[in-house]
């Protein structure tokens, strides 16, 4: 795992500095996401400079070392990602006569763009992947981003000035630009916690969309072409379904996500895995452990605030399955320390609060290992979320109910406080009580006045319904979910693709990768092997819920390996009880933040509509969703803007 960085300077300015030094302080501003070495090469003729920070997992000699030349001569390229299909593609090299220096897959990539051509090449890659290609020849530039968005890559062209990098601050770091805070994005982040793509919080900078190369030519603007389109594998899946059995079906699955866990056990360096004691992660250590002739090493970490702790979870399932398991009991002053480096660490606005858990417990990974697995993705693939068992379930039976009697039912269920539905909640035997049950009921009433899919995907993705009215200089409400896709055959999929192409990457991809690479380590997501992808959309509906059970095809994979009883519980998710820390420890901390004075100073947050929530919140009313957004998009402006 590493960081890369460059750019290409026409201006007549670039011969005037020192492009190395450049492009040299652009990528050790990411030095997290690769300790272990660095790199730079340039060519001042074309104005151009690559740079890159190493994290050694493959290969750990002097041959693994970027920026790397081609063999020819022709091409240099810098990566970040692990490809694991490297192996497969060596030996076709070989035949052509390629002799390779070292064993590592940033070699086979390169030498196999040389020899087969871009597209050919990302065609063969199992894994995860942004890599920059400079063709010395043509004096082009090739950006590639993986086909889910697991690493990252930003991009931005201001005028004859062309820059990239896996993070912002890179790009932040060259003499030749200086960063403007796009407001419409600000506005789109509060709508969605996290800045969607392609937008990113500066005017002119864009995230390269997953499955996209971009192709720059001298004194040109960037083509951007599609070489993995998720909702073209969806709709063709769902159009050609597999005609086969539970019994088959599971099989198949197990065997392919057998293999696509195995081939990220590859390491050169300790490796082990982040367990949660949920379905997806259950069944990834499992089929790890299963491959194994020792102990897996496992991680979890706890709280010690009821209804936010699956660390009990974890460990049962760690013990069944015979792991060397590790976890952690934080206290709130643990997580608190936190908060204040999170702006550093996501150097765009970000507010999924379970930010703050996923770095804890890749902090306390990082001191035993270099590589986790993690179970991310398979909520997605296989109808996880309580949205999609909602709309496979509820959802149907409630848009046949008149729309007048929805809405007056939705005010009943508002009448009543959040506090008092988790006091009712507390009547229902503790494996039948969802979590946060007051939350849920009060998203339920403005579910219940939804007209359509669309509308229920907004309402129960959205944070800000309008933030141009918190956002100074934005207008309307942000960008919100991309439609749903019509060619479809059910609002539940129609969801899961809205997830896989949008929340996916912008949240929780974009969440793993910036907590991990805190901590120097690489986090690596096998559930979303893009076979196993392509796999899942071609199962029936009914492998994925069945009477109200969620991702039933994985369920059944895991429970080959792990009883029933260890697993089912109802959905938490990784979060932790803000709501209440900051109406305590975190107090001082929001107040100074939400201060109705520098607020207006900031000039970018609205001070009325914030301060009114405020008081809500601490008065009793549970705001901290919307809370959270503006405290951390306050925070990023004021560490990075100020």
């Amino acid at each position: 795992m590493c960081g890369l960085a460059g750019f290409i300077d026409l201006t007549s300015r670039a011969a005037t500095y020192d492009l190395e030094a450049q492009a040299v302080a652009m990528a050790d501003r990411m030095r997290l996401r690769g300790p272990d070495d660095g790199g730079v090469w340039s060519d001042s003729a074309a104005g151009v400079a690559l740079a890159q920070r190493r994290l050694s997992i493959v290969d750990l000699s002097p041959a693994g070392h970027q920026p790397m030349v081609s063999a020819s001569g022709r091409f240099v390229i810098v990566y970040n990602g692990e490809v694991y299909s490297h192996q497969d593609i060596r030996p076709e090299l070989e035949a052509r006569g390629i002799r390779f220096r070292g064993y590592s897959d940033t070699e086979v990539i390169l030498e196999s763009c040389a020899a087969f051509g871009v597209a050919a090449t990302v065609a063969r890659l199992i894994g995860m992947f942004a890599f920059a290609l400079w063709d010395r020849e043509e004096r082009t530039l090739t950006l590639v981003r993986d086909r889910l968005g697991i690493k990252p890559l930003y991009w931005g062209q201001f005028g004859d000035l062309f820059l990239f990098g896996s993070e912002l601050k890179a790009l932040r770091a060259h003499n030749g630009w200086a960063p403007v805070i796009d407001r419409a994005a600000a506005a789109s982040f509060l709508r969605r916690n996290c800045v969607p793509s392609p937008q990113s919080i500066y005017q002119g900078v864009h995230k390269l969309q997953p499955g996209r190369i971009l192709v720059l030519r001298p004194h040109g603007r960037p083509s951007i072409e599609t070489y993995w389109d998720a909702r073209q594998v969806a709709v063709e899946g769902q159009r050609h379904r597999l005609a086969i059995g539970d019994s088959e079906a599971v099989d198949r699955l197990e065997t392919l996500l057998a293999d696509a866990v195995g081939r990220r056990m590859i390491a050169d360096v300790p490796l082990g895995a982040l367990l949660s004691g949920g379905i997806d992660s259950s069944a990834v250590v499992a089929l790890m452990q299963a491959q194994s002739d020792r102990p897996v090493k496992t991680f979890s970490i706890g709280f010690e605030a009821a209804g936010f702790d699956e660390a009990g979870h974890a460990k049962a399932v760690a013990a069944h399955l015979g792991t060397d398991h590790t976890e952690l009991y934080l206290s709130p002053a643990d997580a608190l320390a936190v908060v204040p480096k999170l702006p550093e660490m996501f150097d765009e606005p970000f507010a999924d609060s379970s930010q703050i858990p996923t770095f804890l417990v890749s902090e306390m990974a990082r001191r035993h290992v270099t590589v986790a697995l993690s179970g991310d993705g398979g909520d997605e693939l296989f109808a996880g979320y309580n949205r999609h068992v909602f709309a496979a379930g509820s959802w149907q039976r409630l848009r046949q109910v008149p729309p007048t009697l929805r809405r007056l039912l939705a005010g009943a269920i508002s009448s009543f406080s959040p506090a008092g539905w988790d006091q009712v909640a507390r009547l229902l035997p503790s494996g039948h009580r969802p979590a946060r049950p007051g939350e849920m009921a009060h998203k339920l009433a403005t579910v219940l006045v939804s007209p359509d899919d669309d509308a229920l995907y907004q309402t129960l993705t959205s944070h800000w319904s309008e933030p141009g009215r918190a956002i100074v200089g934005a207008s309307g409400k942000g960008e919100g979910p991309d439609p749903l896709a019509s060619d479809l055959p059910s609002t539940v999929e129609r969801m899961q693709l809205g997830d896989l192409t949008g929340y996916l990457p912008d949240d929780i991809l974009t969440k793993v990768d910036r907590a991990s690479m805190a901590v120097s380590l690489e986090a690596r997501v096998p559930l979303l092997d893009h076979r196993v992808v392509e796999f899942a959309w071609s199962l029936p509906a009914a492998m994925k819920i069945r009477r109200g059970t969620s991702k039933w095809i994985l369920r059944q994979v895991l429970y080959r390996h792990v009883p029933r009883s260890l697993v089912e519980r109802p959905k938490m998710g990784f979060a932790v009880p803000l709501a209440g820390w900051l109406r305590g420890p975190l107090r001082d901390w929001a107040e100074d933040l939400l201060d109705a004075d520098a607020l207006t100073a900031g000039g970018l947050v609205r001070a009325a509509p914030v301060r009114a929530l405020w008081d809500d919140h601490l008065a009793g009313r549970d705001r901290h969703f919307l809370l959270w957004d503006v405290l951390m998009l306050e925070a990023w402006r004021r560490h990075w803007m100020a």
